[in-house]
């Protein structure tokens, strides 16, 4: 499937304000009071559309993509990379389109911001997200957080050349 990304829109931010996810997944669901965070141009979040038009989920590129434990301990300081954050609609996880739709990410961002590399930061017990990424091309770099029963989590630094895994071009035959 084709995914489109554009800049959110008020409507968009909302309606993923609105997203529930089952089980474990919850951590992921969305809040009401984000709507105007979404907005905020310094985050660069962008809305993903399907073939349909229809609304599949987000992505948001740099600071906002950081989580704060990450940002406590540094991880995110010991190389340049662009952090990316996303989401997929609740009804269309588990459907096979995980790995379409994170391309169609790192797509856009090559295009738009040329990063020397990717980054993103995923709880260690959402294997599936993780099986997604590394079929893109991610790479594990650490661990770091731990499980607390007041919510914390342990969590997983993931990198991509942004070099690497461009569609390389042909090369010229040679004369004979």
């Amino acid at each position: 499937m084709r995914f489109t990304l554009k800049p959110i829109t008020r409507q968009d931010a909302h309606a993923v304000s609105r997203w529930r996810y089952d089980g474990p997944y919850a951590i992921y669901d969305g809040e009401p009071a984000s709507v105007d965070a979404l907005l905020q141009p310094r985050f660069f979040y962008h809305s993903v559309y399907d073939e349909r038009g229809d609304l599949a989920g987000y992505f948001c590129f740099g600071e906002d993509a950081r989580v704060r434990t990450g940002r406590r301990l540094g991880v995110y300081e010991r190389e340049p990379a662009l952090d990316i954050g996303l989401g997929m609609r609740p009804d269309l996880t588990g459907q096979g389109l995980g790995e379409d739709f994170v391309r169609a990410g790192l797509r856009f961002a090559r295009e738009t911001y040329s990063p020397p590399a990717f980054r993103l930061t995923v709880a260690t017990f959402n294997r599936r997200a993780i099986r997604v990424y590394e079929r893109a091309g991610f790479e594990a770099v650490e661990t770091f957080g731990v499980v607390t029963p007041d919510g914390g989590r342990e969590w997983l630094l993931m990198r991509q050349s942004a070099i690497s895994h461009q569609p390389s071009a042909k090369k010229p035959k040679a004369d004979r």
